[in-house]
């Protein structure tokens, strides 16, 4: 299986605006103090080792989406945040606007920031498309929360004139289903009007994606629910949105946990790989770069001679499995 992230900013889609470019660009210059560089790979290590992603590049503005290749003809999505747009648009460019396609989209739950990118998402236009939409709400609540966000007055064209096949597909929490060739389960999780995490596997292989999940730290161990779900995964998807200060005092029952959390839960279910996700929109790269250098730092600290390896998502990050 290959991942690819779409989308990975929680509650809203945000944009890298002029200021902040500009400081990116500005740090760029003087940390080069007038070097020059023989070769584009010269550049590049300067790049990567002396600058560092969160200058040199950004995690992104997407909302929630993310693509699980499962090496088959269907295509696997998880949740249609506004990084929905530019899959529709690989998956065009990919294989032209008169191909046949189906594609299983399945959603963690129904707020805004996850659904909001159906209306841009190319592949739906088009005749010829099958587009399951799969989810643990009831078959009539996903419905309609397509149709209103995509009718008049809010778009200016209607749910019912897209071309593709769609299907609404109710599934129920803890029931294996396979879905794109690959197993799928899904937990209910602690959200408001609930948050469903599914698990997916293939060939000995699995990925957990957990994002909109609050977890109260009082009750974490090793009979809490959600570690067994995570169990010996080899990559989990985490919202961690918060800092656990934030997560256990003003924004309590918001919805959402920390990076914290996080490294706790994959400790305790002995995961491979825990990857940030749902960053909190009002968060800039470079607190982003922090907090992940903070995340290690807390993870070797609290558990010498283990390696959880820790990443933090961006847009057009790709993992393979």
């Amino acid at each position: 299986m290959r991942i690819h992230f779409w989308g990975t900013r929680g509650s809203i889609p945000v944009a890298l605006g002029a200021a902040a470019v500009r400081r990116k660009v500005r740090t760029a210059i003087e940390r080069a103090d007038g070097r020059r560089f023989d070769s584009a790979g010269d550049l590049d290590r300067f790049l990567d080792d002396e600058l560092g992603f969160a200058q040199a590049g950004t995690y992104g503005g997407n909302s929630s989406c993310v693509q699980v290749d499962t090496g088959g003809d269907e295509i696997l999505v998880f949740d249609a945040g506004s990084g929905l747009r530019e899959l529709g648009a690989r998956i065009l460019a990919d294989g032209g606007p008169g191909r046949e396609r189906r594609i299983n989209l399945v959603l963690s739950h129904l707020h805004w920031d996850h659904i909001l990118g159906f209306p841009f998402f190319a592949p739906a236009y088009l005749p010829g498309t099958v587009i399951r939409i799969h989810g643990c709400h009831p078959e009539e609540v996903m419905r309609e929360a397509f149709q209103r966000q995509q009718s008049f007055p809010c778009f200016p064209v209607d749910f019912h004139r897209l071309g593709a096949a769609i299907e609404f597909v109710a599934m129920e929490p803890g029931r294996p289903y396979e879905i794109a060739g690959v197993g799928v389960r899904a937990q209910k999780q602690h959200h408001p009007f609930d948050s469903f995490g599914y698990r997916v596997e293939k060939d000995g292989k699995a990925v957990v994606y957990s994002t909109d999940s609050e977890h109260k730290e009082a009750g974490i161990g090793p009979d809490y629910p959600q570690v067994e779900f995570l169990r010996g995964a080899d990559v989990v998807i985490f919202d961690a949105q918060y800092s656990l200060a934030e997560a256990t005092s003003a924004k309590e029952d918001w919805g959402h946990s920390s990076n914290i959390v996080g490294v706790e839960l994959c400790q305790l279910a002995g995961v491979r790989h825990l990857v940030l996700f749902h960053h909190d929109p009002a968060v800039d790269d470079a607190t982003l770069a922090r907090v992940i250098d903070e995340t290690r730092r807390y993870e070797a600290l609290s558990r010498p001679g283990e390696v959880l390896q820790i990443s933090a998502a961006y847009d057009g990050m790709e993992i393979e499995l």
